[in-house]
């Protein structure tokens, strides 16, 4: 009897007691996190900036009236902004993350069955130096998450403020700097600026032609040997009018002639030798007069430096080709050549010729010769031959 109420007990109390399978599971108010993905950044001005903020606190006001998943949206955050802050030397780039915009959007898709403290989110909305309070609602993250984007709004639309002046400090460094040792310090020189400027355009220029030629080889190959020949082909040049200037310099004025050269003797004498010549009848002297009083001439006017020993030849070379005696001066030393190194017979109509070649050549100073025995006027000392 006794045994029988004992179990009787036993299975009423079974029956009464809770059982762990029947109760149910405590839910969690965290959500699955999402899948990390990269968040877009857009570059906006202060303007873009202020309208960002101003969509997001009316986001944030329609999330909180309307608590579901259209409305409280993440995707409707946009990308984060990067933020030219300032202007001048005092200007920065600033990023603006709204990470925690979107999990607190999330968060808002459901009511608020529990309070949340997440920490992240808390921060995100509280001062910084603020003491973090009780676990709080969803509701009021939303709230909190106004004011800060209205704060953030208000702050976007004044001025920086200007860094704050240390004179102790200032004086100080001032101190330190008249030293002995720093008084030789002077700030950057223009030059070295833009020095500083011009290397940075061709570091900029060369890693651009860099990433051209990545894809390319042969581009960058044609751009170096271009480059190469291009400088080559300067060089060159450079060289050829350095040549030329070398080979037709100007004589200096307190230089004479050298010993033994055209101009050694004046123009004027040659050419009195030449009448002498022409009066005798003897035509080849003659033309060989002419032709060293036209050097001498030209020798004297600085045309190239005295040198005895340079030929017709080399002397008609010394004169530029756009030099307009250049024509002139190549038939005299033609007839030249042809009556007294060639051989050739000359008469009067060659010595007239070669007259009147040496006359344009030399200028005023010169009258033609007339006919064989004619008179001219004498002209200094004559001397004999003094042939070359």
């Amino acid at each position: 009897m006794m045994r029988s109420a004992i179990l009787a007990i036993l299975l009423c109390a079974a029956g009464t007691a809770p059982s762990h399978a029947d109760t149910p599971a405590p839910t969690s108010d965290a959500a699955p996190a999402q899948q990390a993905k990269e968040i877009p950044v857009h570059s906006a001005s202060m303007e873009d900036y202020r309208r960002h903020l101003t969509a997001l606190q009316a986001l944030t006001a329609a999330c909180a009236k309307g608590r579901n998943r259209k409305s409280c949206d993440p995707a409707s955050v946009g990308p984060d902004d990067r933020v030219q802050l300032g202007a001048g030397a005092n200007s920065e780039l600033r990023m603006i993350r709204y990470a925690w915009l979107r999990e607190l959007l999330r968060r808002a898709q459901d009511p608020d069955t529990a309070k949340h403290n997440d920490s992240t989110i808390t921060a995100a909305v509280q001062p910084k130096d603020a003491t973090l309070p009780a676990p709080r609602t969803t509701t009021e993250l939303l709230e909190d998450a106004q004011k800060r984007l209205a704060s953030d709004f208000t702050q976007a639309g004044g001025q920086l403020q200007p860094a704050p002046e240390h004179p102790a400090e200032n004086g100080a460094m001032q101190k330190v700097l008249a030293e002995r040792e720093f008084r030789r310090l002077k700030g950057q020189d223009p030059r070295d600026s833009a020095l500083e400027k011009i290397g940075n355009w061709l570091n900029s220029l060369f890693m651009g032609v860099s990433q051209l030629t990545q894809g390319a080889a042969w581009l960058g190959q044609i751009l170096v040997w271009g480059f190469v020949l291009t400088v080559a082909a300067g060089l060159i040049w450079g060289l050829l009018q350095l040549e030329r200037r070398w080979r037709v310099r100007l004589v200096p004025d307190d230089d004479g002639p050298a010993p033994g050269a055209a101009s050694a003797r004046d123009w004027q004498l040659w050419i009195e030798d030449a009448r002498r010549a022409a009066a005798a009848g003897q035509w080849r002297e003659a033309i060989h007069f002419l032709y060293w009083a036209a050097i001498s001439r030209l020798e004297s006017k600085r045309l190239w430096p005295a040198d005895r020993a340079r030929t017709p030849r080399e002397y008609l070379a010394l004169v530029a080709p756009e030099d307009p005696r250049k024509d002139g001066l190549a038939a005299l030393t033609g007839s030249f050549e042809r009556t007294w190194y060639g051989g050739r017979p000359a008469g009067e109509a060659e010595y007239r010729q070669a007259n009147a070649l040496a006359a344009a050549l030399i200028g005023a100073g010169m009258t033609s010769a007339g006919s064989t025995g004619t008179a001219v006027t004498s002209i200094g000392t004559a001397s004999g031959g003094n042939a070359r």
